[in-house]
């Protein structure tokens, strides 16, 4: 039995972050999460990533995000159960519960905190003829290493943050990069928009607006793309690598058993402190929604500091939480 006062079910940059808030009120936290490394998402899935909103990183890739995390919370020394799925909660007669997962570990905490991103997830896949015969080869739904583009001719399919993202990182590595939006215009960050509309005007990129995939063509080994485009005309890109990025397709697997308010895949909160309907559960991150939700990394640190405030009284019962601050060696502490 692992004893700690939070449970955290995700070890993302926002399960990361609140650790650090966690620690700076001198609570301990346990780190569960289904995937075998910390970093969730931006470590599965796009490590070589540029973000671009982090405060005080014009840019930074996600894997050196989660890095640096760990480093800022190393001194709070939180443990860690990985690659492994929490299947059931249990509330003890106290209020507290044991997390129990997959392969039997068992976590005694005072508080649950899901941090766990979209929960079990898996890539939206374009309707195309022959799609599958190419995955695994020259079909890529995520970009783990962008060496493997090199000097590469690819096509990129999307119109979301991380299509216009890829796009602009790859246009300095690819030899020629296509980049295809069924759309006239982007669901993504107006000003990365611009900047793929910048690098089209200079020929940097091929931008193909208002155009729908239709077939990808090869012999084993993918050739060409065919789409069609407004007036219904056959476009053919040859290419060696197809990207499409169309987003996940978000499940909540175990978690929408355990009586939590569910809207759409994602849990309900009150923004007070992202607590859920249920004492001691909080919900923070992607996995979870309110009346004007963002899904920024940003928003879930902010959500990480409240919750950690209100989660206190359940780790401290007999404190009131107030910092009194002295003067050691003339530097302020607590």
């Amino acid at each position: 039995m692992i004893t700690t006062d939070i449970c955290i079910i995700g070890a993302g940059p926002v399960g990361l972050f609140a650790v650090f808030e966690a620690g700076l009120l001198k609570m301990r936290c346990h780190l569960i999460d289904a995937l075998p490394q910390v970093g969730g998402q931006l470590s599965e899935i796009y490590p070589h990533k540029p973000i671009y909103d982090i405060p005080g990183y014009p840019s930074i890739t996600a894997q050196e995000l989660i890095n640096n995390q760990m480093e800022q919370i190393d001194p709070f020394k939180p443990t860690f159960t990985l690659g492994e799925r929490v299947d059931e909660l249990q509330k003890q007669e106290d209020g507290s519960y044991i997390v129990i997962g997959s392969e039997g570990t068992l976590i005694h905490c005072q508080v649950v905190v899901i941090a766990g991103g979209l929960g079990c997830f898996e890539p939206r896949k374009p309707e195309l003829e022959n799609l599958t015969t190419y995955e695994g080869k020259n079909v890529h739904y995520m970009v783990k290493d962008p060496e493997k583009f090199r000097d590469q001719r690819i096509v990129i399919a999307g119109g979301g943050d991380s299509a216009l993202d890829w796009t602009i990182f790859l246009s300095d590595i690819a030899k020629e990069v296509t980049l295809v939006h069924r759309s006239d215009s982007f669901r993504g960050a107006p000003d990365s928009a611009e900047k793929v509309f910048n690098l089209a005007q200079n020929g940097k990129i091929n931008l193909l607006l208002s155009h729908n995939l239709q077939r990808l063509n090869g012999n084993g080994h993918l050739e060409s793309v065919l789409m069609t485009n407004k007036s219904k005309e056959e476009v053919v890109i040859n290419t060696d690598h197809f990207i499409p990025l169309y987003g996940l397709s978000p499940k909540l697997g175990p978690i929408a058993d355990w009586g939590l308010n569910i809207d759409k895949n994602a849990i309900e909160v009150n923004t007070f402190d992202y607590s859920t309907n249920v004492e001691r559960i909080y919900a923070i991150g992607d996995i979870n929604t309110y009346p004007g939700k963002l899904k920024l990394i940003l928003c879930g640190y902010h959500e990480a500091a409240l919750m950690v405030q209100s989660a206190f009284k359940y780790v401290y019962p007999e404190q009131k939480l107030s910092f009194k601050y002295t003067t050691v060696n003339g530097i302020n502490a607590f």
